[in-house]
């Protein structure tokens, strides 16, 4: 049967700014991370994407190495765009990102001018498109000249790769010295997508937040449910189904009768909310306007329907916010700490 998205697949998501940008971004977006390699039925897939833009969930955020296997979830959404979403191509925001190892030898990972132009050629490739929306350096290179990573950036889009360009898990300082090569070049920086949620709050705490608002950079929130742990699934310890218990992303050792208990507090006032975890963790995440969209994973329509909600509530009383940081005293999940710290 056709795909005929829902006529008001608009009413009730909320659009941001991002940044001092004219580009708005609903306040969830989807990420292709988990789910969409070859371990998934396409038609999970499918029906995933398709209750996302139902939802008014516009943006549809990838990378070159994502699957498994690495490049998988790009052929898969490609395939999507051709069947599902033809014809609405302007209503998407499509981005991808290169940084993580991706091919054999010397030159298939990091941030080199050679491995990012190959790599979004790659996936421009996979994709089907000409051009992505945004086009991210997945991590910060150490060992490559900031300036070479950077005017790699600026010549994808200059070429018209991408319309727009960002930043992954760079932290406050090397985040304030792309912005600078970049504006000097001429191409801004639109994004930085660095990880946090009520468990991870590096970007607080090493001042990534008000960088961000101090440059006009927006921002993408990835893994706001610490991949998963902030919602129902790990309430009574870890399912089979789970990433912990497949060994994807997720140590199973995070899971400690501490952090199961502080994730059940946090239940019973999402309950009081009158929201579910999920929602409650995705609202928190946008409470202040300091994030621009949350980025959520998942593995069914339910999944996303549910995380779609969150934009229902995002208000909190100075009561929560100061119950919630009394409960997850754990705050230091992030899978993400080497390259946010260089």
């Amino acid at each position: 049967m056709t795909y005929a998205p829902r006529q008001t697949r608009y009413d009730d998501m909320p659009y941001r700014r991002c940044g001092r940008s004219g580009l708005l971004l609903p306040a969830i977006s989807l990420g292709l991370w988990h789910n969409f390699g070859h371990d998934t039925a396409h038609e999970t897939k499918r029906a995933i994407c398709r209750r996302a833009f139902d939802h008014g969930i516009t943006h549809f955020d990838l990378a070159n190495n994502y699957g498994p296997p690495p490049g998988s979830a790009e052929e898969a959404f490609a395939e999507i765009l051709r069947t599902d979403f033809h014809g609405l191509r302007d209503q998407l925001i499509i981005s991808s990102k290169a940084g993580y190892r991706m091919w054999d030898g010397p030159y298939g990972e990091m941030g080199s001018r050679k491995y990012l132009v190959a790599s979004c050629d790659q996936s421009l490739k996979r994709l089907g498109l000409d051009y992505v929306d945004i086009f991210y350096s997945h991590r910060f290179d150490p060992d490559t000249p900031l300036e070479e990573t950077m005017m790699a950036l600026d010549q994808i889009v200059r070429s018209g790769r991408a319309l727009y360009v960002g930043l992954s898990s760079y932290n406050s300082r090397r985040t304030r010295e792309a912005h600078a090569i970049l504006a000097s070049l001429g191409t801004p920086c639109l994004i930085h997508q660095p990880s946090y949620s009520i468990l991870n709050r590096w970007v607080e705490t090493e001042g990534l937040k008000e960088t961000l608002a101090e440059l006009g950079i927006g921002s993408i929130a990835f893994t706001p449910l610490a991949q998963g742990i902030l919602t129902k699934k790990y309430l009574n310890g870890i399912p089979e189904s789970s990433r912990a218990a497949q060994g994807k992303s997720l140590d199973p050792a995070t899971i400690t009768p501490r952090a199961l208990a502080s994730v059940r507090q946090l239940n019973a006032l999402a309950e009081a909310r009158g929201q579910t975890l999920a929602q409650m963790a995705l609202a928190w995440v946008l409470r202040d306007g300091g994030i621009t969209t949350a980025l959520i994973g998942a593995s069914s329509p339910d999944q996303v329907t549910d995380c779609a909600g969150a934009v229902g509530n995002l208000e909190f009383t100075a009561e929560e916010l100061a119950k919630i940081d009394s409960i997850s005293e754990e705050k230091d999940i992030n899978l993400w700490a080497k390259s946010s710290s260089d």
